[in-house]
């Protein structure tokens, strides 16, 4: 076993398991998937420390590991749903998603980190684009970052009975939070707290001040 198999196997066992992430599915992805292709070469030995991780040249992160993980668990993401990650950098939540037999889009509008997934996730099916997909397309969106206000720009890709996730607020005032569309309401509840990188698309417009 080559030594990032083992960190891989160590990440499953020691940050996801012991973090509430029980889906065996979940587990398994996350055991599959080689997490340091989805970063530089420069930077591979980053990939399985319980942190995020930036990707240079870009306004991205890798979340981490457990994180993710979680948030992917609490989607109840099923196969053949279809499924997107907003915001994903590298495209590594897509590749997860994708390991768990979901039909995955990656849209990433940062052109830089869009560049890292077109390499690490070449083979994986996922589709990777830089453009708005169309509405109602989505079973489950993961947005991976912060955001400091909801994602509501997200909402119109959802379809009927659709889930989204995202972290909302910064530091320790952020919380997971899952969404459900029902019909054309869409409802939320807090899951769990975790901080994230911030997403510049979901920045607080800056208030006036006198």
């Amino acid at each position: 076993m080559d030594s990032f198999a083992e960190l891989r196997r160590m990440m499953v066992d020691c940050q996801l398991r012991t973090y509430d992430v029980t889906d065996r599915a979940v587990l398994a992805a996350a055991d599959k998937v080689a997490r340091e292709r989805f970063l530089p070469a420069t930077s591979a030995h980053l990939a399985y420390l319980d942190q995020s991780v930036p990707l240079p040249g870009s306004g991205r992160a890798l979340m981490a590991p457990m994180v993710i993980a979680r948030m992917i668990q609490t989607l109840d993401l099923q196969p053949g749903e279809r499924a997107l990650e907003f915001g994903g950098g590298s495209g590594y939540g897509a590749a997860l998603m994708a390991a768990m037999g979901a039909s995955v889009t990656l849209w990433e509008p940062d052109a830089a980190a869009r560049a890292l997934a077109a390499d690490a996730l070449a083979g994986s099916g996922v589709a990777a684009t830089g453009d708005r997909p169309a509405a109602e397309s989505f079973d489950v969106i993961l947005v991976s970052g912060a955001c400091e206000e909801p994602p509501e720009d997200l909402f119109s890709l959802l379809a009927s009975e659709g889930r989204l996730i995202a972290v909302e607020g910064l530091g320790r005032a952020a919380r997971v939070k899952l969404y459900r569309k029902s019909g054309h309401s869409v409802s939320g509840r807090p899951v769990f707290d975790a901080a994230v990188p911030a997403l510049a698309e979901f920045r607080r417009a800056p208030a006036f001040v006198f």
